[in-house]
């Protein structure tokens, strides 16, 4: 019997990074099974996704048959449906979603002073509202290159109490013990590559090799079959071209298939900057991520709302010192306690970051 699998994302994306912690795994015979999730300790990036990765396929596939072994979920509750339109088809194909409801409309402070609050609310939607076709995150110029970047948490904190990451049901006995489990991450470096490109309007993260990069580096193996980008209005790449970009360059949606049944579509619903201040530059990035299972189960899919905090300081031509902070959000979509939050984060993970170049980089 599987008795609990944890798994805290530590960047939807983005940062989309991924901590998986399996205890207790036994015989994908047995008929049932407990999937125990966090709810947005880390606002878990692969709920859905990454069962797979550290249990058993085949278990699953043997659970979405007996209707007498059905998870337990707390990150977001599978008896919990979404419209009956929301499908995975329409996860996989669609190109747009509305934006949370109730969103802030103005940031409270400039970026750089986000990370110094434990309250913070959501920022406001941007996606949608430039029709580029070209929008992204551009970071310094300084930034350009391939970078062998350490990434090591050092604070998890659940701001607005433990009953809103316990699940639907705000448990406080699984918030405890995912807070736990969380806390066992504290101070352990993970080493990943990371790369930033050069394009007609900025510097932007390579987003698919970035993403593949921590997916897998966070697992301490390989999970991720392919990742390729997806066009939506805001980004896409017939709107690139025409405005002299390349067929290289980097969009802002990503779709994920793992090695296994699931597969994730991250959108970035919202994004800015600080000035750029020679040598220290501040933005976050707001993502949306649909996780769904590409098998037969009926079970419905999970969306995740992750804030992403940079803050990064050059200290000389190869080496760069930031800081990280992931902020998790509830959404109305199996989150009963969202409107109880108000559009403030319910989970805040601190990471600091240590870029250096690659030395073999071009």
């Amino acid at each position: 019997m599987f008795e609990d699998c944890f798994l805290t994302s530590t960047h939807s994306v983005q940062i989309h990074t991924i901590e998986i912690i399996g205890k207790g795994l036994g015989s994908p015979s047995k008929s049932s099974f407990k999937m125990v999730f966090s709810r947005s300790v880390n606002h878990l990036s692969a709920a859905v996704v990454l069962i797979f990765l550290c249990c058993h396929t085949v278990a699953l596939n043997s659970v979405a048959q007996n209707k007498n072994a059905i998870p337990t979920l707390s990150r977001r509750q599978f008896g919990l449906q979404l419209p009956a339109a929301t499908s995975v088809a329409a996860i996989i194909g669609g190109t747009a979603f509305t934006p949370t409801a109730g969103a802030a409309t103005t940031l409270a402070s400039p970026i750089a002073e986000r990370f110094e609050s434990d309250i913070l609310t959501s920022p406001p939607i941007t996606a949608g509202t430039r029709y580029t076709g070209h929008e992204n995150l551009y970071f310094p110029s300084w930034m350009e290159g391939e970078w062998d970047a350490t990434q090591t948490l050092v604070s998890t904190k659940a701001p607005l109490g433990l009953k809103f990451v316990g699940g639907p049901q705000g448990s406080l006995e699984i918030a405890q013990k995912t807070m736990d489990e969380q806390a066992k991450r504290l101070n352990e470096p993970v080493n990943l590559k990371l790369r930033f490109v050069k394009t007609t309007f900025g510097v932007v993260e390579d987003r698919a090799f970035n993403l593949r990069s921590r997916l897998n580096s966070f697992a301490g193996k390989n999970v991720v079959a392919s990742v390729d980008y997806a066009d939506v209005r805001e980004s896409n790449r017939a709107s690139i071209l025409a405005a002299g970009g390349t067929e290289t360059d980097p969009l802002t949606t990503t779709l994920v298939y793992f090695k296994g049944p699931a597969a994730q579509k991250t959108f970035v619903i919202s994004h800015g900057q600080d000035p750029l201040d020679n040598d220290t530059w501040s933005g976050y990035e707001l993502d949306r991520s649909i996780f769904a299972l590409t098998n037969q189960s009926t079970a419905p899919p999970v969306t995740t709302d992750t804030e992403a905090l940079y803050s990064f300081n050059r200290i000389g031509n190869d080496e760069i010192k930031g800081r990280l902070r992931l902020a998790g959000y509830l959404t109305p979509q199996g989150d009963q306690l969202y409107f109880d939050a108000k559009n403030r984060a319910v989970s805040l993970n601190d990471y600091t970051l240590t870029l250096r170049r690659t030395s073999n980089a071009t």
